[in-house]
């Protein structure tokens, strides 16, 4: 079938044509947009849309970009490839190759396994139960009275336990009020300190006090954020005998 090339205005050699029609008894091909029209309308009827919620909007383009990645995929030579879509250039080829997770997914794995070739193979051991009762006893003793403790396995605290200090520390709402005691336990020897002349306890003191409050504030801040229940009611049924049954 002979069409004519649009793009670089002149008649191609007879051919064979994916997209053809019949008009009054002679075969034609179907023009790009004509092609265009028959995408937008198909993709119209199925309802589809992106992430955004806005209709999905393809291009006759966007089908030859999803052949190669799928030929390629399944193992066509890229050059084969570059050859079907007449690219001077191999790598516009490989740059209409999308990359799918499965595909990322799949290389990462290859390359772990490529790492631990490499490395040596007491690294991979099992562990002991000595060191796995170890493991889980460091998180037995990551819960505090005012939350979670977030040091990673085999760190060691770097606050020297003064918990209310440190970064570390995941508060636990529920624990507001034991804030509330350590903040004012902390004003009032602040006090202490200050008129007894014990200058270098007060300003230790004060530096707590700030993290306490501070502390306090996320408390209140993760108890904002909860989701409040709503009471909507217990459903009730309508009386039996009012309804009418009609035979």
């Amino acid at each position: 079938m002979v069409a004519y090339d649009h793009h670089e205005k002149i008649w191609n050699p007879p051919i064979p044509l994916l997209f053809q029609r019949t008009i009054a008894l002679e075969t034609r091909p179907i023009p790009i947009s004509g092609i265009r029209v028959l995408v937008s309308n198909a993709l119209a009827r199925t309802g589809l849309t992106d992430v955004t919620g806005k209709p999905l909007d393809f291009a006759p383009h966007d089908f030859r970009r999803i052949f190669t990645t799928d030929a390629i995929m399944n193992g066509m030579p890229p050059h084969i490839a570059q050859l079907l879509l007449g690219h001077k250039d191999i790598n516009t080829t490989m740059g209409y190759k999308a990359v799918y997770p499965e595909e990322a997914i799949n290389g990462h794995r290859a390359f772990i396994a490529r790492r631990r070739g490499m490395r040596p193979s007491e690294e991979y051991r099992h562990p002991s139960d000595t060191e796995w009762d170890e493991f889980l006893g460091h998180f037995e003793r990551r819960r505090l009275a005012l939350g979670d403790c977030g040091r990673a396995y085999g760190t060691n605290c770097i606050h020297e336990h003064s918990c209310v200090r440190c970064p570390l520390l995941r508060v636990d709402p529920a624990q507001r009020q034991r804030l509330l005691d350590i903040r004012d336990n902390l004003t009032t020897r602040i006090a202490e300190a200050e008129r007894e002349g014990w200058l270098g306890e007060a300003d230790g003191l004060r530096v707590s006090l700030a993290a306490a409050k501070e502390k306090l504030a996320q408390a209140d801040a993760s108890l904002q954020r909860r989701v409040v229940a709503v009471a909507i009611g217990i459903p009730s049924f309508r009386d039996v005998a009012a309804r009418t049954v009609t035979t």
